[in-house]
């Protein structure tokens, strides 16, 4: 949890990703690398497996997979449970630059 609240207290968007290997975790990791790389070295795109990761995903109330949340300077911002589309999760994370 500590690592955690270092990583989204940060003035960079932090977007998330929490998914599991079960899902269809391919289309999320397409998705993520064309935000990633739209975005550049303006905000932090992150993949958290869920299954590694149960005290948070649970901390965080993460129920269903893909779950997204963006933060900024620690403050959840956003946050959906769902597939999103590149161009969606782009527009989002520059609302917040």
């Amino acid at each position: 949890m500590t690592k955690f609240g270092e990583l989204i207290s940060v003035e960079k968007p932090v977007l998330i990703d929490f998914y599991s290997d079960w899902e269809d975790a391919e289309n999320t990791v397409e998705t993520l690398r064309n935000v990633a790389v739209a975005l550049g070295d303006k905000a932090k795109v992150i993949k958290i497996d869920v299954t590694k990761n149960e005290n948070l995903a649970d901390a965080l109330r993460v129920k269903g997979n893909p779950t997204f949340m963006l933060y900024k300077n620690g403050e959840m911002k956003w946050r959906q449970t769902g597939f999103q589309d590149a161009k969606t999760l782009i527009d989002l994370v520059k609302e917040y630059l």
